[in-house]
């Protein structure tokens, strides 16, 4: 999309007038499907996604990601971006925490989608792997200005070298029932998923068995398969 680019270039432009010493990488993503907290955004049909991240000292990133969507009208393509910072903790503990804006194109009124989301993500290392904490929150949900919230539980262990599994559990509720709802008359639903991850040359691949508890058939039982690669420059 022509409009895409223009603002992937306005965005790299912003990126370029940071300091040089600066670590750059680009995510290119080929998907089945482009779930978001087990709500297929492509009416259940494939997605091509791309990052362009910058991660500076202190632990400081920000960057931009794009994909398409489908929401059966004339919107198209997905534009956020986003900022935050990782940080280690303790030994065993870790906080990565930041602030995202969610931009949707495609004609005049994709841009009514638009809004801002805040989040807070907890990690802690053990033996048997690493278990999150994470939370996401929202005062403008898709537009609608309701407010939103989202808690997830997970853990990823590993099977053998270059082998791991992740399990998730994630709960998304509406703060504001009469502005938005699931359905037309949930206000919140639980997602689970359970993921394969390996690579091989390279290539980062993942297979995951989701499911939630809204009935809908952009949210229902599914097996969602993924290959990306990391470019760094």
């Amino acid at each position: 999309m022509k409009i895409m680019k223009i603002k992937l270039a306005s965005a790299g432009a912003l990126l370029l007038c940071l300091p040089a010493q600066a670590d750059w990488s680009s995510t290119v993503t080929l998907a089945s499907d482009y779930m978001f907290n087990g709500v297929s955004q492509t009416q259940n049909d494939p997605a091509l996604q791309a990052s362009l991240d910058y991660a500076a000292s202190q632990g400081i990133y920000l960057g931009a990601w794009t994909s398409n969507v489908d929401f059966g009208g004339e919107t198209e393509q997905e534009l956020d971006f986003y900022a935050g910072q990782f940080k280690q903790l303790s030994e065993d503990w870790t906080l990565d925490y930041g602030i995202a804006y969610y931009t949707y194109l495609g004609d005049s009124s994709s841009s009514d989608f638009n809004y801002p989301e805040v989040w807070a993500k907890f990690g802690y290392t053990w033996d048997w792997g690493v278990t999150e904490f994470n939370g996401w929150y929202s005062w403008d949900y898709f537009g609608y200005g309701g407010g939103h919230v989202i808690g997830m539980l997970a853990h990823t262990f590993t099977l053998a070298e270059n082998h791991a599994i992740r399990i998730n559990v994630d709960t998304s509720n509406s703060l504001d029932g009469d502005r938005w709802l699931w359905n037309g008359n949930e206000k919140s639903y639980v997602h689970y998923r359970i993921a394969y991850q390996t690579s091989w040359k390279g290539f980062q691949f993942e297979v995951a068995a989701e499911d939630t508890t809204l009935d809908r058939n952009t949210a229902d039982e599914r097996i969602v398969a993924s290959v990306s690669r990391t470019f760094s420059f």
